[in-house]
Formats: structure tokens, sequence, C-alpha cells
């Protein structure tokens, strides 16, 4: 049952900021451990776009790929991850970035999670 909560100022804003964590295609090309991501479904409604995404992780010989929804709501600069498929008993993520006064941003990240398998946990 890891549980990491995360507030992190950074010089850039908090648009930017959004925008690299919410082009999640993106992320086998700098996220650690991250081989692959394949988006299933993209919906647009109200500004907001919902994802189904397919992320395959590496760590050594070990191969996981698990499906979350990925709800992207750039008005609030928000993300929220909900578990569907794959590895985990749950995962909730959320991410939240706030201009912070005399530029840059604050990165507020949260996730919760269990592994299915005490091997995986470990």
């Amino acid at each position: 049952m890891p549980k990491f909560e995360n507030h992190r100022p950074v010089k850039h804003s908090a648009d930017d900021m959004y925008a690299l964590v919410a082009d999640i295609e993106k992320y086998p090309q700098f996220l650690p451990l991250c081989e692959a991501l394949a988006i299933r479904t993209r919906k647009e409604r109200d500004g907001k776009t919902l994802l189904l995404a397919d992320m395959t992780v590496g760590y050594k010989a070990i191969r996981e790929t698990f499906t979350t929804q990925v709800l992207l709501n750039p008005a609030e600069k928000a993300i929220d991850v909900k578990y569907i498929e794959g590895p985990f008993k749950y995962l909730d993520n959320r991410w939240r970035f706030e201009d912070t006064p005399g530029g840059g941003s604050m990165v507020n990240f949260y996730i919760d999670y269990e592994f299915k398998s005490m091997i995986l946990g470990a």
C-alpha cells in the first residue's frame, strides 16, 4: 500500500508543467521504467479530454502493462488517473499545478497503489 505525496516548486509556469505531464504519449521518451504507452481512446467534451491508455513498465526482467483512464482538465490544471486493469489491486494518481507569486509554479503529485502480487510489490 505505497502512498506518496509531493509538492515541488519549479521554475516553469503551471501551464507548461501541465502540458508536459498531460502529453502522456511522450512518457517513454523521458519517464524511467516506462517502455511504451498507447492511447486506446480519446474523447473530448467541455474543454476536458478523457483518455484510455495502456502503459508498459519494465524493471530488469519484469514487464507489466496496465490500463488507466486519464482525465485531462486544462482549465483547472488538473490530471486525474483512474485504474482500469492490470497488475494492481488499486491505483489512485492525481496531479495539480498552481502558479506561484514571482513566477514558477507548484507541482502537486499524489499516488496511492497496491500490487496484486507480493512479488511485484517487492
